[in-house]
């Protein structure tokens, strides 16, 4: 069971990046695929989006809503975040999260997104 985050890096305020979540090992249909970020210094993690294993219900934090867009592409069982008009308080460590009220859950490694002039 994996789940990999990548696309994160070093980008200016206002800019975007696409983060990419690859699922392996288990059947996410019925999960519920998350987005968590940790800002520098902070202990909770911050849920900023969710969809369905399906992509047909999705949900965007108030934080980052009009800003953030989850999408999945079941063809290549990746989840994405894409982000724009990032700002300084979008800084942190994303995590990809699949929740089932039933069967473990699973999180990734995380990937660090830095917004810096």
């Amino acid at each position: 069971v994996q789940l990999e985050e990548s696309g994160g890096g070093l980008v200016q305020p206002g800019g975007s990046l696409t983060l990419s979540c690859v699922v392996s090992g288990f059947d996410y249909s019925t999960y519920h695929m998350r987005w968590f970020r940790q800002a520098p210094g902070k202990k909770e993690r911050e849920k900023v989006a969710a969809i369905t294993g399906t992509g047909d219900l999705w949900d965007i934090a108030d934080s980052v809503k009009g800003r953030f867009t989850i999408s999945v592409d079941n063809a290549k069982n990746t989840v994405y975040l894409q982000m724009n008009n990032l700002n300084s308080e979008d800084t942190g460590v994303y995590y990809c999260n699949a929740l089932h009220n039933v069967f473990p859950n699973y999180w990734g490694q995380g990937t660090q997104v830095t917004v810096s002039s």
